[in-house]
């Protein structure tokens, strides 16, 4: 099956071996995949691949014409196999999720983006493309030992500072592409601010309360000071090649909870420099905040999107004291003051590609007139999720593939890709 990826599972000891006599096949939400060679790539470098508990691996049978769990190990029957997962690294989105069939008992998954994988060639291949160009968070472009370097040396000569104490934490246990770019003083740098949110997302990767599942990191406990904030914003916004400063990270809330604290710091990087862009990751609850912050110097937004439908935008977020609205609104509101603007947008197979999201979107990008729509994938199990958003899963997929084609030929002005771009 050389022009067919095989199978692959893991054994009860963990080691990963792909089975010749199924074919590797995907899934989109609740249906299995047999898949193109035009949807498959090598397996980019600094993916990692996961074990899924309790999950059979499903392959395609070419000879029965059918798809089948695997029961069992082919090498001994006695004992139970698991299915396999690829979590891809930064700048590719995922096609398909993996094909399995899970048992009543399994666990809920990490927090974590499952793609689905196989062996072709000597090597493993994943359903994904390449949406980003940039290479900024590329695994062979990290010095370790630089990185390693220069937060030490910084932690210690900037002792007073809790945001750059934090953030050296983040590079240096968590392994934060952001923050260890910071460390090597080019692109784009995390500016982390609020220890709280006003919503209640469900995949939340910051905070976790009784659903089963872990946070996969620590949340900022503080609200660093202007003074903390351009303590790391300007050295970076002055030097630092293809500059960007965010707030809104991944170790954090809301940070337009925070607006007052953003607008002074805004404000004093903009009076120590007008090099690099100044940009606000959000849930973009708060409008009015939004439009204060444009003021002081806010170049760019990305507001996050699971869905730009309503009703599902809602499920997911769980938002207080704000609505889907607010959210289209702060996107209006940064275009109305010459702002750049882009979605987080949320890719899960056989969800993003239903008719009725791609009919959405396009309502969305016509209305709020975005810029960019980053198209990252979910970090959620995709059972747990689409058990809680409950959407029809009768209706027609177009495919994540297509989909992107159909952005690009309908909106040949929106970009697509993964990271927030400089602006100068």
């Amino acid at each position: 099956m050389k022009d067919r990826p095989t199978l692959v599972y893991a054994d009860v000891s963990g080691n990963i071996y792909d089975w010749p006599a199924l074919e590797m096949a995907g899934a989109s939400a609740n249906e299995w995949r047999r898949l193109r060679p035009a949807e498959l790539i090598p397996l980019p470098e600094g993916s990692e691949l996961f074990l899924l508990p309790e999950r059979l691996p499903v392959g395609f049978n070419r000879k029965a014409g059918r798809f089948e769990p695997m029961p069992s190990d082919p090498f001994d029957p006695a004992k139970p196999v698991r299915a396999v997962a690829a979590f891809i690294s930064p700048a590719y989105t995922r096609l398909y999720s993996p094909a399995y069939r899970a048992d009543a008992r399994a666990p809920i998954l990490p927090l974590f983006a499952y793609t689905a994988v196989g062996w072709q060639n000597g090597g493993f291949v994943v359903p994904a493309v390449r949406i980003d160009s940039d290479q900024r968070q590329d695994f062979r472009n990290f010095d370790p030992k630089l990185i390693e370097r220069n937060a030490g040396g910084r932690m210690k000569a900037e002792r007073g500072n809790r945001l750059l104490q934090h953030l050296g934490r983040c590079a240096l246990t968590y392994g934060c592409p952001a923050a260890r770019n910071l460390f090597m003083n080019r692109w784009e740098a995390p500016l982390p601010t609020s220890p709280e949110c006003n919503a209640r997302c469900i995949g939340c990767i910051s905070r976790q309360d009784g659903a089963g599942l872990c946070a996969t990191q620590d949340r900022i406990t503080f609200v660093p000071t202007p003074d903390e904030i351009c303590g790391v914003a300007i050295p970076h916004l002055k030097k630092a090649p293809r500059a960007v400063v965010s707030f809104g990270q991944g170790c954090e809330g809301e940070p337009l909870l925070q607006a007052k604290t953003l607008e002074a710091s805004i404000r004093m990087m903009r009076k120590a420099t007008g090099r690099g862009a100044i940009n606000l990751n959000t849930n973009g609850s708060l409008p009015d905040a939004v439009e204060k912050l444009c003021r002081a110097g806010l170049q760019s937004i990305r507001v996050s999107m699971n869905s730009a439908r309503p009703e599902y935008y809602e499920k997911y977020f769980r938002p207080k004291g704000y609505s889907f609205e607010d959210a289209r609104r702060s996107i209006s509101v940064v275009k109305t003051n010459g702002g750049f603007a882009s979605i987080n947008y949320f890719v899960l197979p056989g969800f993003t590609d239903q008719e009725s999201e791609w009919n959405a979107l396009r309502k969305l990008i016509s209305e709020t007139r975005l810029d960019l729509i980053q198209m990252r994938n979910l970090n959620i199990d995709p059972d747990w999720y689409l058990g809680k958003l409950r959407p029809d899963l009768s209706e027609k997929k177009i495919g994540i593939q297509r989909l992107i084609s159909q952005i690009r030929d309908e909106f040949p002005d929106v970009g697509l890709g993964y990271f927030n771009p400089p602006l100068d």
